[in-house]
């Protein structure tokens, strides 16, 4: 029996239930696995009283420590994350928080492994407590979490995380490299790919899936958080140049005021659209509607809306950044395009012009399957503990 404690503060809950979905799709297929006995650890990082009562935390107060979420046991510590401090006390106060809890858990649980699911803080406070209760750990880089978190005040404790670990993933090789850069050995660094449900995104007839969703011409998607990394604005100067052209926005975030700004300055309205957020087992439908999905992205590791929209038959636009080169082993996959209007707009353009075939595009899409994934990280995390025991 592989017991395996998952740490993950990215990880969804009744009030961000798109938060980390691929995480939480992740821990299902290896809980899944024969002989995998797992418990799921997603604290929630709160700022002292009384801001935990503004804003979004407000939220977070009706959320329980404890539940059966998709039929995974879950409990959700809170740990004091104080603003205005660049994060550097976010990961020991994160470690403070749980050791009396996975000391509690573990006279039940004597779990084997720590798998640290984002790099910070998950990674430093995963560090800390591996060593308190003697078990091996694991931390799986995403993207973000190395390329922000990775940088300034807490890069320090990110690369002490990547040096101290006694395994590491990335979710793509180019990812692998920068977690390398931080100054660890390149070969100690795993690539993790994501995984995509075949199912769930699939290449309907695109006539019947614009018609669903009230469509008829070409239909720009592009899928993301709206913050500045994802280079929102880029996409909509783009479609802004292609007369005839709609762009739906599909995500949330604190740009929305700016993005809606610019929409409004470049007299586009009528065409491009911010959708807010959708659930996710409702993305399927609506990505197979679209001729192209873009992503300005400033970086990524290997996106999940890039393997979603290509399962769903749908071309990419992408930046090169992390794994695009990766994923766009095919021209018929998509294009990479500089992080600019111009180049994105002609990218699109060539791509409605002459689109490839959807059945051509969904094959960049079908090595990524949550059934690898689960396969890779059971065997990584049982090598982790068999090392140990053999004291490797």
């Amino acid at each position: 029996m592989l017991r395996v404690l998952t740490l993950a503060t990215l990880f969804p809950d009744a009030s961000r239930p798109n938060f980390g979905v691929f995480v939480e799709r992740q821990t299902l297929g290896l809980a899944a696995r024969p002989g995998v006995d797992l418990r799921v650890v997603a604290p929630i990082g709160v700022p002292p009283w009384p801001l935990a009562r503004l804003g979004h935390h407000r939220a977070f107060a009706a959320v329980p420590e404890a539940e059966t979420w998709r039929g995974l046991n879950v409990i959700r510590p809170r740990f004091l994350a104080l603003p205005g401090t660049g994060g550097r006390f976010f990961a020991a106060s994160l470690a403070r928080a749980l050791a009396p809890r996975l000391a509690a858990l573990r006279r039940d649980f004597p779990f084997d492994v720590i798998d640290a699911e984002f790099f910070f803080p998950d990674g430093p406070a995963a560090i800390a407590l591996g060593r308190r209760f003697g078990v091996p750990v694991s931390i799986k880089a995403r993207g973000a979490d190395i390329h922000h978190w990775g940088q300034g005040p807490t890069r320090a404790q990110v690369a002490g995380a990547a040096r101290d670990a006694d395994g590491l993933l990335a979710v793509s090789s180019a990812l692998a490299d920068d977690v390398a850069a931080l100054g660890v050995a390149r070969d100690k660094v795993r690539v993790h790919y994501t995984g995509v449900d075949l199912a769930r995104f699939a290449a309907t007839p695109r006539a019947e899936a614009k018609a669903a969703i009230g469509v008829a011409g070409p239909l720009v998607i592009a899928l993301g958080a709206l913050v500045p990394r994802k280079g929102h604005e880029v996409v909509i100067e783009a479609v802004a140049r292609l007369p005839g052209v709609a762009l739906k926005i599909v995500g949330e975030g604190a740009e929305r005021p700016r993005l809606a700004a610019l929409i409004a300055r470049l007299g586009v309205a009528d065409r491009v659209t911010l959708t807010g957020a959708v659930p996710h087992a409702e993305l399927g439908p609506l990505l197979a509607a679209a001729d192209v999905m873009a992503l300005a992205s400033a970086s990524e590791g290997l996106a999940n809306a890039w393997v979603e929209a290509l399962a769903a038959g749908v071309p990419v636009v992408i930046t090169d950044v992390g794994g695009a080169r990766e994923l766009l082993t095919q021209g018929t996959y998509g294009r990479l395009a500089a992080r600019e209007p111009a180049a994105f707009a002609a990218a699109i353009a060539e791509l409605i012009t002459a689109p490839p075939p959807s059945d051509a595009v969904r094959r960049g899409a079908e090595r990524f399957t949550w059934e690898a994934n689960a396969e890779a990280l059971h065997a990584h995390l049982a090598g982790l503990v068999s090392g140990r025991r053999q004291g490797r």
